[in-house]
């Protein structure tokens, strides 16, 4: 009898872990490559968080402004993220989104068009021009469906509402992975020849954010425990515009589009206070009074951007400021008004409806608000992590052998700070990058057995909490790790906070070791609690880590002892590797040499 009788075992050549829009991407590819391809997603297949994205996938097309292009997009891309992205991917990003959205529209997507029957673009925070294909305000969802209907006809095998609790490896590189069905909880191990992390974000390290439940971190964890490096893990990007009431809808996502289709913020006194603060990397950007933004967002090309469009990390700093000032709405946010179109447009509440119909949707059921008539009371929300597996810029394979990363869980692309629609991209062109260098890895290198010590020692530590029934509710501790993180590792950071962070994040390491579930292991909520709390201590203390280090305000990092940007901090990247005594190893990692051809770019576009 083999010790792995035991578990549930399959073979594939590729696993993707993760059915969002960079797994079902990656997976589509790695099929067409030849691979043997399984999916396992947290969820159900097509609920992945992916769905939330609202506003549109930024490509260079020149749909709506035909000035537009590679260059600038990548321009745009480079100077959002403080420079301190991979140029290499920026490039590939830029190049190749356009072919990603028009495969989109081969496979059945349906987006908006343009009178000329283009597919409509929409401008969008950090864009210099109208770049964001879109479907009304639903385009993740869109782009989900799509992906499945494409992608189950690929002969894909799907592993729905599947945790997975460590990477298996052997030799030096990952032959599998090890995990469980949420609904038995009967244990699986599945056997590839490369494994591709696809698992999203860390929003639910916390408290208030747009993210879905599944994302705690998983992917960053899993890879940082099989050996692979984190990089920029300090860059959290908090959303500017989040719903603020009712409380049970805090956090919710309140779409960029609306500020791209025309909405304007104002604090209490009535004041478009964005106009109050205009950093100096876009003075030459923005238009100079509110009559230039309203033709900006009708399309003259002669118009800047109002400055509602400026990068989500400036917005976002901004709004806080007028709620400390004691200007902000009742319950704590600013307003957020596109109703005010009525004065410039006859038919605003149709049109309002029709390029908005989620958000109106949204505000109607969940708080009584009709955002054609009324101002929208929004707040910051932890929204995205720039930082993630560091990877090849070209291939997506981490530092670990046959592990590769696409989207949310993948550094590189975003820098400091990440521009609206830039994600929904992301997923598309680097999954399909990443599907394909992991077909050929498999082929290449072809998988060996999994280490059935470790799978043991793997499985007794997922099972470990139910040996003390008694043991501290896993929830407790969840809800005292995501207060710390929201308080002392938000939005404005201090060395002093952030230290006590850490210091808290010690001893809820330590309640976490100790934490015990009752009952068994069908339908058990407690039990999954217990299981993500290693993940998201791990990526808590990687941001609190990396985010003490850098001594400078730069995209999504804002020091309030450290307020200005550094010359020697723009020189390199914060890495994190799990050390031989199971510590957190920091190091600077000196920024990879660009091109002087993208140099130039660069140059130019200023």
């Amino acid at each position: 009898m083999s010790a792995l009788d035991k578990y549930i075992v399959t073979d594939h050549d590729v696993l993707v872990i993760g059915a969002g829009g960079a797994g079902l991407r990656a997976a589509i590819e790695s099929s067409a490559h030849g691979a043997r391809t399984a999916v396992i997603c947290k969820s159900l297949l097509g609920k992945a968080h992916t769905v939330m994205a609202e506003g549109g996938m930024a490509a260079a097309m020149g749909n709506v402004d035909d000035r537009d292009n590679w260059e600038v997009h990548f321009s745009d891309t480079m100077r959002g993220g403080g420079y301190l992205n991979n140029p290499v991917m920026a490039e590939h990003h830029a190049r190749e989104a356009p072919a990603r959205v028009r495969e989109l529209e081969a496979w059945g997507a349906v987006f908006d068009r343009t009178k000329d029957g283009k597919i409509l673009q929409r401008n969008f925070g950090g864009h210099r021009y109208p770049r964001l294909a879109h479907v009304g305000d639903r385009t993740g969802l869109e782009m989900i469906r799509t992906l499945q209907d494409h992608g189950v006809h690929q002969g894909l095998d799907i592993f729905m509402e599947m945790t997975v609790v460590a990477l298996l490896t052997s030799g030096g590189r990952v032959v599998g992975a090890l995990g469980y069905d949420r609904e038995r909880g009967r244990m699986r191990v599945w056997r590839a020849g490369a494994v591709v992390l696809a698992t999203g974000g860390i929003g639910k390290a916390f408290r208030i954010t747009s993210n879905s439940w599944e994302y705690t971190g998983d992917g960053q964890s899993l890879a940082y425990h099989a050996g692979a490096a984190l990089m920029d893990m300090e860059f959290v990007q908090v959303h500017p515009t989040g719903m603020v009431w009712p409380p049970s809808v805090r956090g919710i996502l309140v779409t960029e589009g609306v500020r791209g289709e025309g909405g304007v913020l104002r604090n209490s006194e009535g004041r478009r206070f964005m106009f109050d603060d205009i950093p100096d990397l876009y003075k030459n950007q923005v238009a100079k009074d509110e009559e230039e933004g309203w033709r900006y967002v009708c399309g003259d090309k002669h118009a800047q951007r109002p400055p509602e469009l400026l990068t989500r990390d400036h917005v976002a700093r901004c709004i806080n400021r007028e709620i400390k000032a004691g200007r902000g709405s009742p319950h704590g946010g600013v307003f957020l008004d596109i109703g005010w179109i009525k004065e410039r447009l006859p038919n605003a509440r149709e049109h309002i409806k029709k390029k908005l119909p989620s958000m109106y949707h949204q505000f109607m059921q969940l708080a009584g608000v009709d955002i054609t008539t009324e101002a929208m009371e929004v707040g910051p929300t932890t929204h995205y992590v720039m930082g993630g597996v560091r990877v090849d810029g070209h291939t997506q394979m981490s530092n670990v052998p046959g592990l590769f990363a696409a989207g949310e869980v993948a550094a590189g692309l975003h820098g400091a700070n990440r521009l609206g629609g830039n994600s929904l991209s992301d997923l598309i062109v680097f999954g399909q990058r990443a599907g394909e260098h992991a077909a050929k890895f498999a082929k290449d290198a072809p998988s060996r057995e999994v280490d059935v010590g470790q799978v043991e020692a793997e499985t007794r530590r997922a099972l470990e909490s139910f040996d003390r029934p008694q043991g501290e509710n896993p929830y407790a501790i969840q809800s005292d790790l995501q207060d710390t993180m929201q308080d002392l590792v938000g939005i404005v950071r201090t060395q002093k906070e952030m230290e006590l962070a850490l210091e808290r994040l010690a001893a809820l390491r330590a309640r976490a070791a100790k934490a015990g579930v009752a009952g068994h292991r069908e339908y058990n909520p407690g039990w999954h609690t217990a299981i993500d709390l290693r993940n998201l201590l791990t990526v808590s203390e990687a941001v609190a880590r990396c985010a003490l280090e850098r001594k400078e305000s730069r995209g999504a990092q804002f020091r309030e002892d450290f307020p200005n940007k550094s010359d020697e901090c723009s020189k390199y990247n914060n890495v994190v590797r799990k050390g031989a005594d199971g510590s957190m190893i920091l190091e600077r990692e000196l920024l990879p040499p660009m091109r002087s051809d993208l140099k130039a770019i660069i140059e130019k576009m200023k």
